[in-house]
């Protein structure tokens, strides 16, 4: 079994937006899917994981893209594993299709994507160590030399004079698997802060956030919002206690 998977998805028309473009909120969806394929087809995936009371959250997810498939394209997500360390594990995309253009030599490349991964004790809710899953095996699939050309990223910065400017409700559908508010559920809501108008004009370049804590069904969430450069936004996410849980950077062009 190769070390990369390749997974084929299709931007279907429910899922893209109204320019007939995937959401980047779905670009991420398939991102996680293919994650899931890929660890669980090695042994080390969730539908294992649960059964020993593990499993993985993401902890950052960063995508830039050069363009979003359009609506009933075709195209395939790319991921591997870039390096495990006892906590985290860091595992990158690259989003590909098919293209008419020769000097593209037959593949057009979409865009990457960078993740980091905890893998937590489900009952704890705290770490635990990655290599006591079936002796280490993920070693064995780490590829170190295969190219994500896009930043890491970081912590993201902010000041104190980011404003509030929306605070919403959790409902059903805002949870996932783990019980908590589903990590692209957050992307969602964060671009859903910038209205249509601003979409007819401006594309996504760069999504980065990064996961604090976790939110539950029944928290509200304050969203504070600041202008870090010309196209350049920062996000951050509070629930009803006052703590953080996660903060965002958006780029735009």
């Amino acid at each position: 079994m190769d070390k990369v998977g390749c997974y084929e998805f299709m931007a279907e028309p429910f899922h893209c937006d109204f320019s007939g473009k995937l959401f980047m909120g779905h670009m991420g969806n398939h991102m996680l899917n293919a994650a899931d394929f890929h660890s669980s087809a090695r042994g080390f995936g969730m539908k294992y994981l649960m059964t020993i009371n593990r499993s993985w959250v993401l902890s950052r997810l960063a995508i830039e893209m050069t363009e979003m498939p359009k609506q009933y394209t075709k195209f395939n997500v790319e991921t591997w594993v870039e390096s495990a360390m006892r906590y985290f594990t860091s595992r990158n995309f690259a989003v590909v299709g098919a293209s008419s253009d020769p000097s593209e030599g037959g593949e057009k490349v979409y865009g990457y994507g960078r993740s980091i991964w905890a893998m937590i004790d489900t009952e704890s809710r705290q770490p635990t160590d990655i290599y006591a899953i079936d002796n280490g095996a993920i070693e064995q699939w780490i590829v170190k030399d295969k190219e994500c050309p896009i930043d890491k990223g970081g912590r993201v910065k902010m000041s104190d004079d980011a404003q509030l400017v929306r605070t919403i409700d959790t409902y059903y559908n805002d949870v996932d698997i783990n019980g908590h508010i589903n990590s692209v559920k957050y992307i969602e809501h964060v671009l859903d802060l910038w209205p249509l108008d601003w979409y007819r004009d401006h594309a996504i370049l760069r999504f980065e956030i990064a996961y604090v804590a976790e939110a539950h069904q029944g928290d509200k969430l304050s969203f504070y919002q600041e202008q870090t450069g010309e196209l350049e936004f920062c996000v951050r996410i509070v629930r009803s206690d006052g703590t953080e849980c996660c903060r965002s950077k958006v780029v735009f062009r």
